[in-house]
């Protein structure tokens, strides 16, 4: 459950230089003389169409949908709606539910795209019907207006840091198991390279697999590939690029009768995981603040559908590629690599979880070790 208190806290501290810069560029404007030429499309009553991808990855039912749902509320005086729908991991039905929305006539979509690439047509729909898209956390192809997510080459950084980092003079020698994610996703291609840029050279990548649909049990049964090809003593680092892979590269290890738990990477600060950090079976969870990417996300949509161009290009000031389209207006929000040493400054801060969440009995003496009572 989220602590609401912490919570709004944390995202008024971490939106606070965001709004002081969109607060000096609408000064700037009437200070020449200048407006926002573009009138407000539509007032408060507005619907926001949200399509996430799957419910394995705990954050999008738990953080991500109620986050931007309570945002939009927020900004729209408690007039705006969100009309959500999950593909539950189907390309298929991400098409059909975004299609619904196109044929309901939803004023903005947000979408985390299964597939990058099947996805356009449908994006290419929602603009031909006038529909604004943003790409949410994967970046799609086609003409989308915005795309929010975060770094994610930084995201494989920061993972492949801390796998040399745990292993230190050993690393040169160390074997190490890559357990990308799907293929389909835009993002899988760019952890992938950002991990491969600090661990190339560095250790031996002795396998490594592609997880189709981001599935765990997929990625158990690579990792018993591995452990039996490999040798379960001899795998120094597992790098898994998110949560729900790194729990089934744990189960399947500890499954081997390893008595020494090698070093396995996550993303996304899944309980479960940041659970598995305090026990020492998992190393570390890349945390991404899906509290400023969801409620950004939120006011950029709504920015969006009400014309407010200045506050729309205030919020959007970076810019990136896809296959399709050039300098795509984005906001990446900052990732940060959480250990045992600083779940107190992440998670706990940010009002993610609170130590009751995370300290559950079976958790309590693991916590109570590293001062988390």
């Amino acid at each position: 459950m989220i602590a609401r208190n912490p919570r709004q806290a944390a995202v008024r501290r971490i939106s606070m230089a965001l709004a002081v810069s969109v607060s000096a560029l609408s000064l700037a404007a009437c200070g020449d003389g200048g407006s926002d030429d573009s009138a407000a499309k539509k007032g408060n009553d507005i619907t926001v169409g949200l399509l996430l991808p799957d419910r394995d990855t705990a954050r999008f039912e738990k953080f991500d949908y109620p986050l931007i749902r309570q945002e939009v509320a927020s900004l729209t005086e408690n007039k705006g709606t969100v009309r959500y729908a999950n593909a539950e991991a189907s390309v298929t039905r991400q098409s059909e539910q975004f299609r619904k929305m196109i044929a309901d006539k939803v004023d903005v979509i947000l979408v985390d795209a299964l597939n990058s690439k099947t996805i356009a047509t449908d994006v290419q729909k929602a603009k031909d019907a006038g529909i604004p898209v943003i790409a949410y956390d994967r970046l799609a192809e086609g003409p989308i207006d915005a795309y929010v997510s975060h770094d994610n080459e930084l995201v494989g950084q920061v993972q492949g840091r801390a796998i040399i980092g745990e292993l230190g003079d050993k690393a040169e020698k160390s074997k190490v198991v890559m357990m990308n994610g799907d293929p389909g996703d835009p993002n899988t291609a760019r952890f992938k390279d950002g991990a491969l840029s600090e661990l190339r050279g560095q250790v031996d990548i002795v396998k490594e697999y592609d997880t189709k649909e981001w599935k765990p049990a997929i990625a158990k049964a690579n990792m018993k590939k591995a452990i039996q090809s490999v040798g379960l003593n001899n795998i120094a680092a597992v790098y898994s690029a998110n949560d729900g892979m790194a729990g089934a590269v744990i189960e399947a290890l500890q499954e081997a009768g390893t008595t020494r738990m090698p070093p396995v990477t996550g993303q996304d600060a899944n309980l479960d995981a940041v659970q598995r950090v305090v026990s020492g079976e998992q190393y570390m969870t890349v945390y991404k603040s899906f509290l400023l990417e969801a409620t950004n996300a939120a006011k950029i949509a709504v920015a969006k559908v009400q014309g407010r161009a200045i506050e729309f290009a205030a919020l959007t000031r970076e810019t990136v590629d896809s296959p399709t389209q050039k300098s795509i207006p984005s906001m990446l929000v900052p990732v940060v690599a959480l250990t045992k040493d600083n779940i107190k400054d992440t998670v706990i801060t940010d009002g993610v979880y609170t130590v009751k969440d995370i300290c559950t009995s079976k958790y309590k003496a693991d916590c109570a070790a590293i001062g988390l009572d």
